[in-house]
């Protein structure tokens, strides 16, 4: 998914989480990517409210209200928007068929976990899947 397919898109990620902040910020900074961010609570809740569950374990990329791709699919197509080519090729690496599976669980695992991560807050905790 390159920067032309993507106009209406948005990475939509957790704006109370203090890892998810710092991790956007920190992709933000060093790839610019094409693609913008926001915190999915700043969002208009007619494009949030049908991905409220998906939103509170996972970033989204969201495209006209609908999601594109989330998690690590999400990751990689966001950087794969990105004018550097290190980035989009770090994204379309992780789009790799033995990649992808690995990307998916190393980022359920992360997620599952931010609240340990640096930065976090007690904000961070995902509740357990029902």
């Amino acid at each position: 998914m390159g920067k032309r397919e993507l106009p209406s898109a948005v990475l939509a990620f957790d704006g109370d989480c203090g890892f998810c902040q710092k991790s956007v910020a920190l992709l933000v900074a060093r790839a610019a990517p094409a693609v913008p961010a926001a915190p999915w609570q700043s969002l208009p809740d007619r494009i949030t409210r049908p991905h409220l569950a998906r939103l509170g374990r996972e970033v989204l990329l969201l495209d006209g209200g609908r999601a594109a791709a989330g998690g690590a699919e999400a990751v990689s197509a966001y950087l794969r928007s990105s004018p550097k080519r290190r980035y989009r090729a770090a994204g379309a690496f992780l789009a790799l068929p033995g990649i992808r599976r690995c990307a998916r669980l190393g980022y359920r695992w992360v997620a599952a976990n931010r609240y340990r991560m640096p930065g976090s807050t007690p904000a961070c905790a995902v509740p357990p899947r029902p």
